[in-house]
């Protein structure tokens, strides 16, 4: 019953973060007319704000994620290391242990991000 019970809490959990988001130039129409207009972004600089929001990552972030659901290793998906993530998603942090561990990494900067270095930190 308490397995069923945690199994639900966390599907729901899982359920609750999704988001979505559109990719490309978005038409708009002006509410008052009965015209239509679309509004496009130049190339580059749809790229690059594409480029920037999945540029860096922040040591702060990676510590809070640790520290509030260290035990199911979101932390470790969002600095990139997929496999470790899921790793520590099925042992739930290795008991604790695992966070502990990773939160003490961050904090000292041992733990970086998998493709490059914090853009932000402590």
């Amino acid at each position: 019953m308490k397995a069923k019970l945690l199994l639900m809490i966390f599907v729901f959990m899982l359920g609750s973060f999704s988001v979505s988001y559109a990719s490309f130039p978005v038409k708009r129409t002006a509410p008052a007319t009965n015209t239509s207009e679309v509004v496009e972004q130049p190339q580059e600089e749809v790229i690059s704000l594409a480029y920037d929001a999945s540029k860096g990552k922040s040591q702060i972030v990676a510590l809070i994620l640790c520290g509030l659901v260290g035990g199911l290793g979101i932390h470790r998906f969002y600095l990139g290391y997929t496999w470790q993530g899921i790793v520590q998603l099925l042992t739930l942090g290795g008991c604790g242990i695992w966070s502990l561990i990773d939160l003490i990494r961050i904090i000292t900067g041992s733990l970086q991000p998998k493709n490059g270095r914090y853009t932000k930190t402590l």
